[in-house]
């Protein structure tokens, strides 16, 4: 579309103007999640900023990006922990960026690759801490089933390329997570492993919630996690409060 404006001495000027193409409608309807954690994020669905999302995605798609984790399992955390039945979360940053990595759940990896540095370690902490043996896989899905709600504040990255979509969005979607949480349940205990995830401390009412903070799992920290011990107490916690504890350790 051109646009005519005029100019001194009477030259006309024609300016060419792009139009931005319209965001996508997002269906609700067409979102794989877990129908409580659907109805407390509904408003954000709604969001341009969700449909910005949806946009890029699917424009990297089309441009041939290889998008980790897969489509399915995006909202993984989602659909294995319900929104009423968190007890614990855990809170990390980006998804891993290598082939078969990702599976929707923060530390987690599917059993067909070598578990991760970050993961070894909380392995080694939750040995001190609890006795649990070194597990042989690095998938978390049976801590997920119990109520252990892994969250990462951005939930896709693309493949060989960490951090690649720290901008598109998504902080404004797990923060939304994070307050409703906060908001709606009572009695959860925060996880929360290096400054970025402390950084969430703030979306946190702590008069009806525990906060434990620790240094990232990761091995540039020169093992500040270690001694942590927050396994056993996340489920002191549980138990003070009358409620089950986490079964930590992760079978073959």
């Amino acid at each position: 579309m051109s646009h005519h404006i005029g100019g001194p001495g009477g030259v006309t000027f024609s300016i060419q103007l792009f139009s931005m193409p319209p965001l996508p409608q997002i269906d609700p309807s067409a979102i794989r999640m877990e129908s409580g954690w659907k109805e407390q994020l509904m408003d954000e669905f709604s969001k341009p900023y969700f449909a910005q999302i949806k946009q890029f995605l699917s424009g990297e798609k089309q441009n041939g990006k290889v998008i980790y984790p897969p489509g399915p399992e995006i909202f993984n955390a989602f659909n294995i922990t319900p929104f009423d039945k968190v007890r614990v979360v855990i809170l990390g940053q980006d998804p891993y960026h290598g082939p078969n990595q990702a599976m929707g759940l923060c530390f987690s990896v599917s059993k067909k690759v070598r578990i991760p540095a970050s993961l070894q370690n909380i392995y080694k902490e939750l040995h001190a801490d609890i006795g649990c043996p070194m597990p042989p896989h690095g998938d978390l899905t049976s801590w997920a089933a119990q109520g252990v709600f892994m969250l990462n504040a951005i939930l896709t990255v693309e493949k060989g390329k960490a951090g690649s979509h720290s901008k598109i969005g998504w902080q404004l979607f797990t923060d939304a997570v994070i307050r409703k949480i906060s908001e709606q349940r009572t009695g959860v205990v925060f996880l929360l492993w290096g400054n970025y995830a402390r950084s969430k401390k703030e979306l946190i009412d702590a008069s009806r919630h525990t906060v434990l903070e620790a240094a990232h799992p990761s091995p540039l920290a020169r093992n500040a996690f270690s001694g942590c011990k927050h396994f056993s107490k996340a489920n002191q916690i549980l138990a003070a409060q009358g409620h089950a504890p986490i079964h930590w350790p992760i079978q073959g």
